[in-house]
């Protein structure tokens, strides 16, 4: 199943652009699926139709989805939810606060992504749009899998190994314990999800078959958070193949008081087509009027891509490399618009640790650059480059066999 993640500064206009492309898709025949992420639900404004957390079919080839957090966390978390509710109803929370509480931080991004991995394994569709949240929500909803991988084998042994061992005993001794011991069924549905987290990472960043497109208006703003997102996006390994400039007026019409606001759109567009070079960069225009409708949709879509496929690679090149020459292997990270001097790299066991901003990546290392330190890292050409030379390897064996025959 083809995967296309739209994303951008809210109020850019992405949800037209994804509720577009999935008409686009639709016509040429994929069965086309489009997915809403985003909590301010847009897209049953932009079909001009009621949309509910289950598929709706839209016309032939084309079912909509907008995700409701509320019905995910019903179906798949309540025993857990009812667990915590009922030990913040004891510390005398009401009972509002108490449910509110009990939905852990990043649940309904957590409930949006195994929506993406049972779509996928039901064999229903081709392609997968999602017309996802503003860039924040959206970088968080993406790195997730990256952000919980740790956290989930401490919980999933806690409960292994601690958890199910002692609970019944420690339940036994006393009811003020007792209340704190989770029930089977909640454990049973924390195994469950945490189980269905597994392989979702490896399904967005499919570099063949799961791309990201950026959606932006020719302003300031919107360009500089869609460049910090292109950097965090191949930073967690997620193909960018297309940016998509919307809302752009018309040259050669004259707009009264808004020719200023024309001089300053190309400005912009220059910076961008030169910024984010070689990615395509697509020109949208202003439209008359809301595009509203599937006979909008249509119209817009063909604007976009004219007769080509939408689910085609648009560009492809990967993010992250590992590269050998000779005795020095390097990790090579593709940031276009990252700051040296706010990059922080370092490793502890087999893990790579990049550090930007407020994101952080963390790349398992192959086993034979285990222990090594990185050496200094650079910029060349936008790419980071990670050196680790193999010279400390053989030094540190040669050591090692020397001190055995010492002793």
């Amino acid at each position: 199943m083809r995967i296309l993640t739209f994303t951008g500064k809210g109020g850019v206009g992405k949800t037209s652009v994804s509720a577009a492309t999935a008409v686009r898709l639709s016509q040429l025949g994929y069965r086309t699926l489009i997915l809403s992420t985003d909590p301010a639900h847009s897209l049953s404004d932009s079909f001009n139709l009621p949309l509910g957390a289950e598929p709706t079919k839209i016309r032939e080839n084309l079912h909509a989805v907008e995700v409701n957090p509320y019905v995910d966390l019903k179906k798949n978390w309540y025993a857990v939810q009812k667990f915590y509710n009922g030990i913040f109803l004891a510390q005398g929370l009401s009972g509002v606060v108490a449910d509110e509480m009990a939905i852990l931080p990043g649940m309904e991004e957590l409930f949006s992504l195994l929506r993406v991995k049972r779509y996928k394994a039901s064999g229903l569709y081709d392609v997968l749009v999602l017309d996802t949240a503003p860039t924040g929500e959206t970088l968080r909803l993406l790195s997730l899998p990256d952000t919980l991988s740790w956290g989930v084998k401490a919980i999933k042994n806690v409960s292994k190994y601690i958890v199910r061992p002692l609970g019944k005993p420690l339940a036994k001794m006393s009811d003020k314990i007792a209340q704190y011991i989770p029930p089977e069924e909640a454990l049973d549905s924390v195994d469950q999800v945490f189980d269905e987290l597994e392989g979702i990472r490896e399904i967005l960043t499919d570099n063949q078959k799961s791309t990201v497109r950026l959606v932006m208006n020719a302003e300031k703003m919107s360009i500089k958070e869609t460049m910090r997102a292109l950097t965090y996006l191949n930073l967690y390994g997620f193909k960018v193949d297309m940016v998509l400039v919307n809302r752009l007026l018309d040259t050669k019409e004259k707009s009264g008081y808004l020719e200023n606001w024309k001089t300053i759109q190309q400005k912009y567009l220059g910076e961008i087509e030169e910024g984010f070079s070689p990615l395509p960069v697509i020109k949208l225009r202003m439209y008359e009027q809301e595009i509203v409708g599937l006979k909008a949709l249509e119209l817009f879509a063909k604007d976009m891509y004219g007769e080509s496929d939408p689910s085609r690679m648009m560009y492809d090149e990967l993010p992250i490399k590992f590269v050998r020459n000779g005795d020095v292997y390097e990790v090579q990270l593709k940031l276009m618009f990252a700051n040296p001097v706010d990059i922080d790299v370092w490793v502890t066991g087999d893990e790579l640790f990049v550090h930007i901003g407020n994101q952080r990546k963390i790349i398992t290392l192959p086993i034979s650059l285990t222990g090594l330190e990185p050496g200094e890292a650079v910029f060349k050409d936008r790419w980071l480059h990670i050196p680790f030379d193999m010279n400390h390897h053989k030094q540190d064996r040669m050591k090692q066999q020397h001190n055995n025959v010492l002793n």
